[in-house]
């Protein structure tokens, strides 16, 4: 098992990570995946869905325009970054506490030249692979809808890649502390739900009151929606940029955590 380590100490100078080990972990959940990869989009892809249709074409056939958008055009590309969002967070919050705690593929792994760095890697970047597939294939549902109207929209990948990496550390760090499955109700209830309803999807967060309009900014999803709703609908302006430094900053400070707090779960 390798040694402990520091939890601020930065990933790049870990001694423990070789890259080619960590992508063939990717590759293996890869490969459990290719099985059933109909069933699994199938269930991430229908939530959205169900509120694009019940949304933007229900609710928004009562709804005034938002910033100059039909509500379609504004709900649309929100739900794109929330698409990624819990298919990052599922991934690696269920499926994850079921290799590592119930059929102890982590244990297994660890046995063989792959280190405990290389897994987790492995995860976060399967948990990121997740995100940016099933948030592509709804924009492409959203592309059908006549919604994207600006061939830059691709770079659209960028935030998702960005937001998906946030969401794998954060639901790592998570299911690191989790003792059993019902503990993931909370970090779902607490934390992404209120990302979800708040982070300036369905309403802009300037109709939010005042004294906690300020939240919305330390959430990733945010961030993400306000960077890919602008590229998806041509309006991007160098606002933009900010988004994506803070998208960046955050993916690298929470980088750490999980590496070090699974180590120890499994220590433990």
């Amino acid at each position: 098992m390798p040694k402990n380590s520091n939890l601020l100490q930065g990933w790049y100078k870990r001694p423990d990570i070789d890259f080619g080990l960590t992508v063939k972990v990717f590759y293996r959940n890869l490969k459990v995946f290719l099985k059933t990869w109909k069933a699994n989009i199938m269930f991430n892809f229908l939530e959205p869905l169900l509120y694009l249709w019940a949304m933007g074409f229900g609710l928004g056939m009562y709804v005034s325009q938002i910033n100059g958008l039909s509500y379609l055009e504004f709900l649309a590309p929100g739900l794109i970054a929330s698409s990624a969002m819990f298919s990052t967070t599922y991934e690696v919050t269920y499926n994850s506490y079921t290799r590592m705690a119930r059929e102890k593929i982590f244990h297994g792994m660890v046995a063989t030249p792959v280190s405990m760095d290389d897994v987790v890697l492995g995860e976060i970047l399967y948990g990121t692979f997740k995100g940016v597939l099933y948030g592509f294939v709804f924009f492409i549902v959203v592309a059908l809808f006549g919604v994207v109207h600006s061939p830059f929209a691709i770079l659209i990948l960028i935030p998702l890649f960005l937001m998906s990496v946030i969401f794998s550390n954060l639901s790592l760090i998570w299911t690191s502390l989790a003792p059993n499955y019902d503990s993931f109700g909370y970090f779902f209830t607490l934390l992404i739900s209120p990302m979800f309803l708040f982070g300036g999807i369905f309403f802009p967060v300037e109709n939010l009151p005042a004294g906690i309009r300020f939240l919305p900014w330390f959430t990733p999803l945010y961030h993400a929606v306000e960077t890919i709703r602008p590229l998806v609908l041509g309006q991007a302006d160098p606002s933009i940029v900010g988004h994506f430094i803070w998208l960046i900053i955050a993916a690298i400070i929470t980088l750490p955590f999980p590496l070090t707090m699974v180590r120890n779960k499994l220590i433990q």
